[in-house]
């Protein structure tokens, strides 16, 4: 029996699908922190992207041409499921599989998915459960929850290519799964203590505000990470110069041709962007002070690392 109710439910009270993978770090899109911060009303992002909406919008797509392949009949239930032990654990399902018998129950879930066809070596064989961890992650997850053995992912590469992959239920994976949430969840999200930060922007969020009047001693192999840093930064301003040396060259040879060939191939292009327009901020301050004076507005700059020269 599933476990449902009104999908309005404030989603901050729960670890969903899309949460798990990037709570185990294998979101190529959110951190556990980020997370973190949804969760605990900190920061509360909305999702909203081209790649997103366009997967939203062809969902029903993609749902009706798994139908049309498989001959199998689905119900779109836009509820919320709860699992029935672990009240922080929510699906919002695509859409379930509904068996050939009279009472028509679910059998399986299927997943719907849009990608890159660029992408498409994250991806195994056809049929395989070879598909991106975050995604694998997502759907141990509905199974847990809803108590199915099976999900059916499917995904619309572009326009023009579209595959089916078949998940089965994994207890062990499970478990393991279910355990790093409530760890998650129990530690970090219930008890306010963030997670460790995973990214430069997740210690810009997570220490977004400096204290001049604090300084700490720097651990021995903090200096060798400095002093590594430093030898870093010198290889890259060689490499940028060379850059330089490169593109030089070749303008060089350009001169004020905008096309360069190489056997009727087209190797580079030197052009000229169509204009833009900006608005001249500098002469707007000085000729009408009072007007910029009322469309300022104060911005908090970040938090910036500069690592000193380091002799020895």
């Amino acid at each position: 029996m599933l476990i449902n109710q009104d999908f309005s439910v404030d989603r901050t009270k729960y670890i969903g699908g899309s949460d798990i993978g990037a709570i185990l770090g294998l979101s190529r899109f959110k951190t556990p922190l980020e997370v973190w911060m949804e969760k605990t009303g900190k920061e509360a992002k909305k999702a909203d992207s081209l790649p997103l909406r366009f997967g939203n919008f062809a969902e029903s797509f993609v749902a009706n041409e798994y139908s049309r392949a498989t001959g199998f009949e689905l119900l779109h239930d836009e509820s919320a499921h709860i699992h029935p032990h672990h009240s922080f654990m929510s699906a919002h399902i695509d859409r379930f599989v509904l068996s050939a018998d009279q009472d028509k129950s679910p059998t399986r879930i299927l997943e719907c998915k849009t990608a890159s066809p660029f992408t498409s070596s994250d991806w195994g064989e056809v049929g395989s459960d070879e598909v991106p961890m975050s995604y694998l992650c997502q759907c141990v997850w509905y199974m847990a929850i809803t108590n199915l053995a099976r999900v059916d992912l499917a995904v619309l590469f572009g326009n023009s290519d579209f595959r089916i992959y078949e998940i089965t239920r994994d207890k062990d994976l499970e478990k393991l799964i279910i355990a790093k949430a409530m760890h998650f969840w129990n530690e970090h999200v219930l008890k306010d203590i963030p997670p460790p930060p995973q990214s430069e922007a997740d210690c810009q969020t997570l220490f977004s505000k400096g204290d001049s009047s604090m300084s700490v001693d720097a651990k021995e192999e903090t200096l060798e990470l400095a002093k590594r840093l430093q030898i870093l930064n010198g290889e890259i301003e060689v490499r940028e110069e060379e850059i330089s040396s490169i593109k030089q060259n070749i303008m060089n040879q350009m001169g004020k041709a905008e096309t360069l060939t190489y056997q009727g191939k087209v190797l580079a292009t030197w052009k000229a962007p169509k204009p833009s327009f900006r608005l001249d901020s500098k002469r707007l301050e000085l000729e009408h002070p009072q007007i910029t004076s009322a469309y300022k507005i104060p911005v908090q700059n970040s938090r910036r690392l500069v690592v000193k020269s380091i002799n020895g």
